[in-house]
């Protein structure tokens, strides 16, 4: 039986950046609808009793079984997202993951332009990612419910692109919300830490 995570954070605490209401829509509803219908697609069968990231994993290679891929990717890219963020996120990234950004991208700046052009530029509803691929840092994109494990990656950030994750506060300003994102609400430490485990 999967459960939908409680926030690490209270509602209200990403305001004015992102909205308790919005959190109450996001989190509350649309993550809480992944999750119900996922533990009603594995209550019995060949998926049943599987780890989440087993079922995504399995899922994605069985054409007959995309709804249950898109409900167990969704509840997984979801419960990334949460963490991704921290209420005062944003400022200063821990000095080891600088030096990397700055060596795979060229500069902080450039990584944060590259960063923001892929989720800008998801065309419908998907997330833009930082991942390690296995020798460097590198960003990505993924539709719908798709998500880097799937293609060998590790995720070390996300930004949920999907309208229902800005609507409420930025209303279709996309490039507006994941600037925020960057700037305000990423959790850097965890970014970097996630990155040291990666990277051995």
């Amino acid at each position: 039986m999967f459960k939908l995570p409680e926030l690490p954070y209270a509602p209200d605490a990403l305001a004015p950046y992102m909205s308790a209401e919005t959190l109450e829509f996001h989190h509350g509803k649309h993550h809480k609808a992944y999750v119900d219908k996922l533990n009603e697609l594995t209550a019995s069968g060949p998926y049943s009793g599987l780890s989440l990231e087993d079922i995504i994993l399995k899922s994605a290679k069985d054409p007959e079984q995309k709804v249950l891929f898109n409900q167990a990717g969704q509840h997984w890219n979801h419960s990334f997202f949460w963490l991704s963020m921290k209420a005062k996120g944003g400022g200063a990234i821990p000095a080891k993951l600088e030096q990397q950004l700055v060596a795979d991208f060229g500069s902080l700046d450039a990584f944060k332009a590259e960063f923001k052009a892929a989720c800008v530029s998801q065309f419908g509803s998907g997330w833009g990612w930082l991942v390690f691929d296995g020798k460097k840092l590198a960003i990505t994109k993924t539709a719908n419910a798709d998500t880097p494990m799937v293609h060998g990656h590790t995720a070390l950030l996300t930004c949920d692109v999907w309208e229902h994750a800005y609507y409420i506060d930025y209303r279709n300003v996309r490039p507006k919300y994941v600037e925020t994102f960057l700037e305000h609400l990423v959790d850097w430490d965890r970014v970097a830490a996630l990155y040291e485990q990666a990277a051995g």
